[in-house]
């Protein structure tokens, strides 16, 4: 079985379509969460996962959006969560609102969360990666940090396929991956996108102009 593996895609519609366009033929799609927040495209993105992913579990992100919660976010993180809330729809926001926030897929065989297996918002990066962090699951996938990595260990493989719409990691293209849970391998994808559409976009919405210049930089 093979699966594609995206998290963060922060209403990124452009990373996101290019993404889906660039990932081989996968038996399944999973997400580790923030659908929505920073960029202009909350709708469209909430639509094209939820009719595509398999499995898919809660972020900070889409929290703060569907539970009128104020977190303690910068500028630009409350501009998209304040963006989002207003152009999603009632069924766009029953299906964020359902996202668990672990979950199981791949027959018990993966576990999906977005920050941590125990603390949701928790950022995991790289260093703190270890095989310590595997419950029964062969494979943990986490998202948050927006940094791509894996490790392999001999009792399973932690990983983050790093984030479609607003990578961290120094590498501006859009991040994903793609398991092999017969052979329990991850192959790291980047992928190419028009950024300067999406902040073209960012200002026509009138968000923080910063939302989109970032994006040149993986920052």
């Amino acid at each position: 079985m093979k699966v594609g593996v995206i998290s963060d895609v922060h209403a990124n519609r452009v990373a996101l379509d290019a993404v889906l366009d660039d990932m081989p033929a996968v038996d399944a799609l999973l997400c580790a969460g923030d659908v929505v927040g920073y960029n202009p495209w909350p709708a469209e993105c909430v639509d094209i996962l939820r009719d595509r992913v398999a499995a898919s579990v809660m972020g900070n992100h889409d929290r703060a959006v569907v539970s009128g919660a104020v977190f303690s976010f910068n500028s630009m993180a409350s501009a998209g969560v304040e963006y989002a809330r207003d152009e999603l729809n009632d069924l766009q926001r029953e299906w964020l609102a359902n996202r668990p926030t672990s979950t199981i897929a791949c027959d018990g065989r993966v576990r999906i969360v977005h920050g941590h297996p125990d603390d949701p918002d928790y950022y995991t990066y790289p260093d703190e990666f270890s095989s310590e962090l595997l419950g029964d699951e062969d494979v943990l996938v986490m998202g948050h940090t927006h940094v791509q990595h894996h490790d392999v260990y001999d009792e399973g493989i932690v990983m983050n396929p790093g984030s479609v719409g607003q990578p961290r990691d120094g590498d501006s293209r859009a991040a994903y991956a793609i398991l092999d849970g017969d052979e329990l391998t991850v192959e790291e994808h980047r992928v190419n996108y028009n950024i300067e559409s999406v902040q073209e976009a960012v200002r026509k919405a009138g968000l923080p102009e910063r939302i989109g210049s970032r994006l040149v930089e993986g920052r």
